[in-house]
């Protein structure tokens, strides 16, 4: 394949499919850190100019990382869906973002064509989107999922509930599901991220959260945050696992810096639905992602940030998970370096993740050694409720003290469903309103549940 093109009297040539997809990437920090990204916003427009005459099929043909030495690659091959594959198979990328914004192509048609479209063809696409495309494309994308509530259905954003806590103090976290129940937070999950991976501790947390589940009959699902291991270990020993979290990422070694493969994380699936804890679902994972973390970790292989991140919706797609989101602004400016950049790397990681036929959540967030702010928060957060994105974070006053990031909060999440005359998940919402938690217009009501909450909060934490 000739990856050459010529502008006005400068001439381009790009080495290969890995090098014009580097290139065609939006600026972002990360790459540039790698060395491989355009030298100049004209580079940048003629590698974009390229890849858009490319051809889909040639992503088949022409792997980024060697099939022989990479078990994410044997399994975007191997699980490639040709007959899906087969109406859009004779385009290339820029016929294929025409494709994706024409009328016709509707939910129901993306949904069918998600299993025949791979990681990497559905990068190269964002790469030649605009903000406006990867929202209208996006908005389309309808992925729903079930455990104990339905998540992801039109006209809905479910808020994953983050009490975290830095000594996982169980009366601390317990203030936090508090305040976020009391503002129609928590259908997506409840998901504490623990301090320390011991058995234990998160143990300890686990019995926490299913008590109330359970007391309450609150419609959703649970989850601490541990790694892999350590959730399997403590399922052996009968603790109330719902779901079953872990970080990856797009390449073999990326995974196995996390210290899981693809293996694994079949053990861990199976195990969580012998459980038969879900109640109208058996969607029991959920994966955690971001932009950088190949780079971070040696594990690239000089494919850019945003091609490999879409790489790990591949083992993602493979489980089915209930959840999945890119935590998009948290590994530092090192690899999305401000505002501008987080906004875009927020709205290209949905609009991939929906395409592939993923749930996927976003994490609206940031360090505070980034050039970012609030604002430049609120207006990816408001983006993605637009783009049908299927849940976000609450986190208690949008400050993460455990993880020391800045997130979304439980008011940016009543405020996006107030604005968009969006609603929680449909059986959540109805708990709400039984409980006399909140309106049909979502506003806050009941004092006197609050305080039977906080006293059986307090109970339950010891």
């Amino acid at each position: 394949m000739d990856y050459r093109i010529r502008i006005q009297n400068r001439h381009y040539q790009f080495s290969d499919l890995k090098g014009v997809l580097a290139k065609a990437t939006p600026l972002r920090s990360g790459d540039i850190l790698a060395g491989i990204a355009a030298t100049s916003y004209e580079e940048r427009v003629a590698a974009q100019m390229v890849l858009a005459d490319l051809p889909l099929s040639l992503f088949l043909e022409e792997l980024l990382i060697p099939y022989e030495d990479d078990e994410i690659t044997r399994l975007i091959v191997d699980d490639h869906d040709r007959i899906a594959f087969a109406p859009i198979s004779s385009l290339s990328v820029g016929e294929f973002r025409e494709f994706l914004l024409n009328e016709k192509t509707d939910s129901e048609v993306l949904g069918k064509l998600a299993p025949g479209i791979t990681p990497e063809m559905a990068a190269a696409v964002s790469k030649i989107c605009s903000i406006q495309d990867l929202i209208g494309i996006a908005k389309k994308c309808r992925v729903v999922t079930k455990f104990r509530n339905t998540i992801g259905l039109p006209g809905r954003l479910s808020v994953r509930l983050q009490p975290n806590h830095p000594t996982d103090d169980l009366k601390g976290i317990s203030a936090g599901i508090l305040d976020g129940l009391l503002l129609g937070s928590g259908d997506a999950v409840i998901g504490i991220n623990p301090a320390t991976d011991n058995l234990p501790s998160v143990h300890s947390l686990l019995n926490l959260l299913d008590a109330l589940i359970q007391k309450y009959e609150i419609p959703t699902q649970s989850c601490v945050l541990s790694h892999i291991t350590t959730t399997l270990e403590l399922i052996r020993r009968g603790a109330p696992v719902d779901l079953v979290f872990q970080s990856i990422g797009g390449s073999q070694k990326l995974n196995e810096s996390f210290g899981v493969d693809l293996k694994l994380i079949e053990e861990a699936r199976d195990a969580a639905l012998s459980l038969k804890r879900g109640t109208i679902g058996e969607n029991v994972l959920y994966f955690e992602t971001g932009q950088g973390s190949g780079l971070s970790a040696d594990a690239h292989f000089d494919v850019d940030q945003q091609t490999l991140e879409t790489r790990a919706y591949a083992v993602a797609r493979k489980f089915s998970p209930l959840l999945v989101n890119t935590v998009v602004g948290f590994i530092g400016p090192e690899y999305l370096y401000n505002g501008k950049q987080i906004l875009r790397a927020g709205m290209e990681d949905h609009f991939c993740g929906k395409l592939l036929g993923l749930p996927m959540g976003v994490d609206v967030c940031y360090t505070n050694h980034a050039e970012a702010d609030g604002d430049d928060m609120d207006t990816l957060l408001t983006l993605l409720g637009v783009a049908g994105c299927n849940y976000i974070m609450g986190v208690p006053g949008a400050d993460d003290v455990m993880l020391s990031y800045q997130s979304t909060s439980f008011h940016d999440a009543l405020y996006l469903r107030q604005a968009l005359g969006l609603k929680p998940a449909p059986e959540f919402e109805e708990w709400l309103l039984q409980k006399g938690i909140l309106d049909r217009n979502l506003i806050p009501l009941d004092q006197k549940l609050q305080t039977g909450l906080l006293s059986d909060l307090e109970t339950l934490a010891g």
